[in-house]
């Protein structure tokens, strides 16, 4: 469905969502079959026969409906947790109270075996509607969102169009386009099939990450972001675009009031804000989840969607284990680290804040709010682990856009029109990691060059582990161990951000020059020019400016000119452009390390332990996309940078928002 294009006057008339007595019948007989499930599986839970299970699943239904939105509307501190106990609480006593009425006809020995049976039945009746093909039904939740939405004073109803914007993390264009054609991407397949929306490419900054990518598309600049991980020379400090306070500084630095969900808009599981008014999971503004956070509540009001998301959550952890032993089993290379807590990560990032994601969103669209923004981590997260187009990986981009789906069916029932832009805020490439391939890592090799002092390594690993972590620990009030961020006392500081490396030496408080590294360290640039896994490095003479070195050349940036091979004759054609910007940023490293990149394999490597990365330059890592309805008016290509995505975002919404009515 899309909607009308500028100047179109039609009235939007809103469907209401409407559970026929088909589907009804189909819910119920679903809710009995998995009731009678759980109570075959837990111990101290019996019921006598379907008849039984049949009246009780009626008692649920009716205490569900009534009771979960009475505590979702509880005005909770840290909501996010408070809500989940209490509905899981309130599932079980649902359970028990529906034994106490059956007349003995439903036992339920205790508490605990109440709980066990509400979420063993929820994971059988997901695998119920995948049978009786309801699994994509949405209608009963989108019944309790609208009903609530209807309440809230701030809801709007207009003809003018919103606009919803939503983030694959980490997708690059080829990959959508083979997982297009090979089934992986239905829903967005079947709106490029049917001539609803069109597909671009735009070329990402360095680096090529989410913090960088997102401060350019949600606030218009990146200005001064040099990797995932910096330090501020000035300051002995370490940023990283994962803490909550780190990314409120970020945004504070780069608001100007003019991000793209200003007036009125909503972010949803971002790293950055946008300026907008309502937030989730938004790491910036994480201060939101510790207060009554109304974002959760149409969430909660459906008794069913904790015990449904806990049970897939299960399931996803399996599906890891599972996925990860088949690795091993069949030696696939490379093969990234996936034990310890990693498969619980990989569940809460894949399934429940999804989920939230999602119940977001829809508040969002039924509320009419004008425009909203949600990051989906889910492909990033699993590819970083199982790799670039796995079978695993590519399993998770089904389901995202499964949700796109579900998001898109909903529209119609939403009080204003509303346009879908997919995008990425970049993509990734695949290979063995640095230390994977020597057998020590980049800090290593800057320890064994330098004249003196000790090297410190700092925190590396999955971007989306450490910002999920934080969001848990701010949202639920269980506080992590903080992360050392005072280098001032190290003598080097040596950071990865996939396959970039930054190189601090802490002798002074501002970038040393090409020639003092030389005096200092003279061994230091030799070896890391003449590594056979690093493609390039990047310093600033004191003579010549910006310039990067490879094993058998250099290249003058700020000269343009090149002397012997090119080291960036294997990068994309704007690599220098932006190698060039990146050198002037205040907190540019002394040393910029970047890896190989070998394009007839598509592969480089990383400084930290992933298999597929980002960060640098090198491969589809630079290549996200667009995807966008054909009555906006289309950017001028070739778009460069997170900056220029803003503009084109700004320029959409304007126009929609605007647009008579």
């Amino acid at each position: 469905m899309s909607t009308a294009g500028y100047g179109d006057t039609r009235i939007w008339r809103p469907a209401r969502p409407r559970l026929s007595i088909v589907k009804l019948l189909v819910t119920w007989l679903i809710a009995t079959l998995s009731l009678l499930v759980g109570c075959a599986i837990v111990p101290g839970a019996h019921v006598n026969g379907f008849g039984a299970a049949l009246t009780a699943a009626v008692v649920i239904g009716i205490l569900n409906a009534l009771l979960p939105p009475i505590v979702a509307a509880l005005r909770l501190p840290l909501t996010l947790l408070f809500g989940f106990l209490l509905i899981l609480i309130l599932d079980a006593l649902i359970l028990l109270a529906a034994a106490d009425v059956s007349g003995g006809r439903l036992v339920i020995d205790s508490f605990w075996s109440a709980l066990l049976v509400a979420i063993v039945a929820a994971a059988a009746g997901v695998a119920l509607g995948v049978l009786f093909g309801t699994e994509d039904d949405d209608t009963y939740s989108l019944q309790v969102i609208r009903r609530i939405a209807k309440r809230d004073k701030e809801r709007v109803e207009t003809d003018s169009p919103g606009i919803i914007f939503l983030e694959i993390d980490g997708l690059a264009l080829p990959v959508l386009q083979r997982a297009m054609r090979d089934g992986s991407a239905p829903t967005m397949a079947r709106w490029l099939t049917e001539g609803t929306h069109r597909l671009v490419e735009w070329e990402t900054d360095l680096s090529s990450q989410t913090g960088a990518s997102q401060a350019g598309i949600l606030l218009g600049s990146n200005e001064d972001i040099p990797a995932f991980r910096w330090v501020e020379k000035e300051t002995g400090t370490l940023v990283a675009c994962s803490g909550p306070a780190d990314c409120a500084e970020i945004e504070r630095r780069h608001a100007t009031g003019r991000g793209l969900l200003v007036d009125g808009g909503s972010s949803r599981g971002n790293l950055l804000s946008g300026e907008a008014d309502h937030v989730i999971l938004t790491v910036s503004r994480m201060d939101a989840e510790k207060k009554a956070n109304p974002g959760y509540r149409t969430f909660l009001a459906n008794g069913t969607n904790v015990t449904r998301v806990l049970s897939l959550a299960f399931w996803e952890v399996l599906l890891e284990w599972t996925a990860a032993l088949r690795a091993i089993r069949r030696d696939v290379v490379p093969r990234g680290h996936r034990g310890g807590m990693y498969p619980f990560l990989r569940a809460a990032i894949c399934i429940v804040v999804r989920e939230l994601i999602v119940f977001g969103v829809l508040t969002d669209m039924f509320k009419g709010r004008p425009a909203m923004y949600a990051t989906f981590s889910s492909y990033d997260e699993v590819a970083h682990h199982s790799g670039l187009e796995r079978a695993d990986t590519m399993e998770a981009l089904r389901k995202l856009d499964a949700q796109f789906a579900r998001i898109d069916r909903a529209r119609q029932f939403a009080p204003r029109p509303y346009e879908i832009v997919i995008l990425s805020d970049h993509g990734q490439t695949q290979g063995a990691t640095f230390k994977q391939r020597n057998g020590y890592g980049l800090d290593e090799l800057v320890r064994r060059s330098i004249e003196r002092g000790n090297v410190a390594q700092m925190a590396g690993g999955d971007e989306n582990d450490r910002a999920t972590a934080h969001a848990v620990s701010e949202a639920t009030g269980v506080r992590a161990k903080p992360k050392k961020n005072d280098v001032s006392v190290e003598d080097v500081v040596v950071l990865g951000s996939g396959n970039l490396g930054l190189v601090y030496l802490m002798e002074e408080n501002r970038r040393l020059t090409l020639e003092e590294i030389d005096r200092s360290h003279p061994r230091l640039i030799p070896a890391l020019r003449r590594h056979p896994h690093v493609g390039w490095i990047l310093v600033h003479s004191s003579e010549h400016g910006p310039v990067v070195l490879g094993a058998d050349g250099a290249r003058y940036l700020a000269e343009d000119r090149v002397e012997g091979e090119d080291p960036l004759a294997a990068f994309a054609p704007r690599a220098g452009e932006h190698l060039l910007r990146a050198s002037g940023f205040a907190h540019a490293p002394d040393i910029y390390v970047g890896s190989f990149y070998d394009a007839a394999m598509e592969e480089g490597c990383a400084f930290e332990e992933l298999i597929s990365f980002h960060g640098g330059i090198g491969g589809p890592q630079t290549r996200p996309f667009l995807l966008y309805p054909l009555n906006l008016q289309p950017p001028e290509e070739p778009l460069v940078g997170a900056a220029a995505v803003h503009d084109v975002l700004v320029g959409w919404r304007r126009a929609l928002n605007e647009s008579p009515a």
